[in-house]
């Protein structure tokens, strides 16, 4: 299974100024696997720890940060030799006591070894615990797998590499190969246990299986690890979130929560589904100037999940209803898609927001920066072409070029290019 996000670790292998490594990642988003896919490719030999599995281990940093002595207990227990070529993979950090922080010292005081760090609900169990070393760490986020990893990881490598290319007239000849490919995907979504069932069985029913199993996982940790008084508001914050999107306007409403809900009352259950990695906040910009964060409206924002196919199953529609189409389809098919196009951008821009008129009347999906061009970006789960907000946008803004993703062909006008939604770029 192949993560465009090894790149990026190889480019932290290559720095003359490397810090210890943090993977960051939402649970079962494939932290560990692309870890040790990369230590398996990059390095002649490398030490792995489970601090969760290891209980003599799991105390090697409390008494002190000496390396000198960490590095030879570490080594004793594993019966491997560690040199400075040796790669180092700490995981599930948390659950080692000092043992985020003890990152702080391998940065200041042997930076000539390579380590890596990851762990469940990591965010969280920073800031409750560990005194963060702010500064002496770098960072990768790990999402679940986009369309492109999805396409190599099913075997559609012909097909990833023509979208690849962006040769417009072939991919206009298999569009009705890649509008199922794209609908499956909406059904399996980029989870790596649920791709990787996807890929060996193709069977809807254990795709929906597994995710429910994850969904499970993540409703656990709510009373494992959240503060207890939190845990009902961040239960019914979850709960909402596919309601909040399959509504036209997908502005998130306090009000769907309970009645006489306020923001106060769920801002803490917000970030810690935030921190956890399971939901993204997406807030309202009101200007298309640059930067875009500089007209920010913290008031109104979307949220999104952390991937697509765990929003079906929450929705609990079937692989017909998706793959086929039908009523209960045009419901959620708005909602799906725009699901679908974050998870796709995420990461790949310096800002995300979306833009409404003060007076309501005209939205816009998305308004992303890239460096120092500002997108304006409409999202239609058809071939639907009206465009009025998006015009209106790119009138209130001269000098914008928008984008419109949708089911039809790929072409240009002189404000406006219209992409498949199957091969989203912003480039």
């Amino acid at each position: 299974m192949e993560r465009t996000a090894i790149s990026e670790l190889y480019e932290w292998k290559s720095r003359s100024d490397r810090k210890p490594l943090i993977v960051r990642g939402a649970r079962q988003v494939g932290k560990t696997w692309l870890i040790l896919d990369f230590a398996k490719k990059a390095y002649e030999q490398y030490v792995y720890v489970n601090f969760e599995e290891d209980s003599f281990l799991n105390h090697v940093f409390e008494d002190d940060f000496d390396i000198d002595r960490i590095i030879t207990a570490i080594s004793l227990r594993t019966q491997q030799d560690i040199g400075k070529d040796t790669l180092l993979i700490f995981d599930e950090i948390q659950a080692a006591p000092r043992g985020v922080t003890a990152l702080k010292y391998f940065c200041e005081k042997a930076r000539d070894y390579h380590v890596i760090a990851a762990g469940s609900l990591l965010g969280i169990a920073m800031h409750r615990s560990d005194s963060f070393p702010v500064g002496k760490v770098d960072f990768v986020d790990l999402s679940p797998l986009d369309f492109h990893e999805f396409l190599l990881a099913i075997g559609e490598d012909r097909i990833a590499g023509l979208l690849t290319k962006r040769d417009w007239q072939t991919v206009a000849m298999v569009k009705d190969r890649l509008t199922a490919l794209l609908k499956t995907y909406y059904y399996v979504g980029g989870m790596p246990e649920v791709v990787d069932s996807y890929r060996q069985r193709k069977d809807f029913a254990e795709v929906r299986r597994i995710q429910n199993n994850i969904l499970d996982t993540y409703t656990n940790d709510f009373s494992k690890h959240a503060p207890i008084n939190e845990v009902p508001r961040i239960r019914m914050v979850w709960n909402s979130i596919a309601g909040q999107l399959a509504k036209e306007n997908r502005k998130f409403i306090y009000g769907m929560l309970r009645e006489g809900a306020r923001a106060k009352d769920f801002e803490v259950a917000i970030e810690w589904l935030m921190d956890a990695g399971l939901i993204y906040k997406v807030n309202r910009t009101k200007s298309g100037e640059q930067p875009l964060n500089a007209f920010e409206d913290f008031s109104a924002f979307k949220i999104y999940l952390l991937d697509v196919g765990l929003l079906s199953a929450i929705n609990k529609l079937t692989a017909e209803t998706l793959i086929r189409g039908n009523e209960i389809f045009n419901t959620y098919k708005g909602a799906l898609t725009e699901q679908y196009f974050f998870q796709q951008i995420r990461g790949k821009v310096d800002f995300v927001y979306y833009w409404s008129a003060d007076n309501s009347r005209g939205e816009v999906d998305f308004v992303v920066q890239k460096a120092e061009r500002v997108i304006p970006i409409e999202v239609k789960a058809e071939e639907n072409l009206r465009a009025k907000s998006l015009a209106a946008f790119v009138a209130r803004n001269p000098g914008l070029h928008a984008l419109r993703f949708s089911m039809s062909d790929y072409r240009e006008q002189d404000w406006m290019t219209n992409i498949p939604l199957y091969a989203v770029t912003l480039d």
